[in-house]
């Protein structure tokens, strides 16, 4: 195995995606597309990633080979109606996508318990998925995780893309929709962010997602039975007036272990700070 521990550039990215183990799990309205890396060593349990809204398994890219040089048997799916997956036949939002993935994991990995680690909209789907099936998930991880009734402290201005056609406006235009939703610092407004972010939106077939600008997930953490930890970025946009909000708001799962906000990091934590995105993950799930 070539996996590259820290991508860097759009080849890196497609090594790592080259070797990756396909799998496809069915569901009501087609397929699960997969992606498995590492293997599972006695005494660890399967780690599941599930991406974030106009997303694919690749907002996990600058993690993933850190977490198999550790050991670490990864499952990364494209949720449903993002990436390589089918569009779910009904629903349109994150509370559509539970079923479908524990379908596949029943499928993968049987009744194996997993360690569950969630970004963004996928920390909706993963905090969802804890409280339906807690036999499932050993421990769950919510990374910039919205649905927590907490509202930005401002107005977040994206430019419109989906009709340009001139190549470099519409580079223009992801560039300042990274710099103001997911990225912090200017730089990291990189070209394998960009090239990595244009892919996912031109497959993302769910629009008109709603939910997590309500408490939906801070309702289902208060059911939960397994630990709960959450990793941010300092500057997330979205929280980053709102700490001690965030921290009240994750704490009311019953199993909360500590909230880790990274420094010099904006909404895509994992992708900005990925040295310390990953340290703080393996604390994480380390934690007894």
């Amino acid at each position: 195995m070539n996996t590259a521990v820290d991508c860097r550039t759009l080849d890196q990215a497609l090594a790592l995606a080259r070797d990756a183990t396909r799998h496809e799990t069915p569901f009501d309205g087609g397929v699960v597309v997969w992606h498995r890396w590492g293997r599972l060593l006695a005494g660890r349990k399967p780690l599941v990633l599930l991406h974030g809204g106009s997303g694919s398994w690749n907002h996990w890219v600058r993690n993933i080979g850190t977490l198999v040089v550790a050991g670490r048997e990864v499952w990364v799916p494209d949720l449903p109606g993002f990436g390589d997956s089918d569009r779910p036949a009904t629903g349109e939002d994150a509370d559509a996508l539970p079923e479908p993935i524990e379908q596949g994991l029943q499928v993968l990995l049987g009744d194996a318990a997993c360690d569950l680690v969630g970004f963004s909209f996928g920390g909706m789907v993963a905090g969802f998925m804890a409280e339906r099936w807690p036999q499932r998930v050993a421990r769950l991880v919510l990374v910039g995780a919205a649905g927590l009734g907490i509202e930005p402290a401002g107005p977040i201005v994206l430019k419109p893309w989906m009709l340009m056609r001139d190549e470099s406006r519409l580079v223009q235009a992801h560039r300042h929709n990274l710099a103001a939703l997911m990225l912090w610092r200017p730089g990291s407004v990189d070209d394998l962010a960009v090239a990595l972010h244009a892919a996912n939106l031109s497959r993302d077939r769910l629009t008109r997602r709603r939910i997590s600008r309500t408490d939906v997930l801070r309702r289902s953490l208060r059911h939960l039975s397994c630990p709960v930890c959450g990793i941010y970025g300092a500057q997330d946009v979205l929280f980053r007036t709102q700490h001690v909000a965030l921290a009240e708001a994750l704490a009311d799962a019953p199993g909360f272990r500590g909230l880790q906000l990274v420094a010099d990091a904006g909404h895509w934590v994992q992708y900005e700070e990925a040295a310390a995105f990953n340290q703080a993950l393996a604390a994480a799930l380390s934690d007894g």
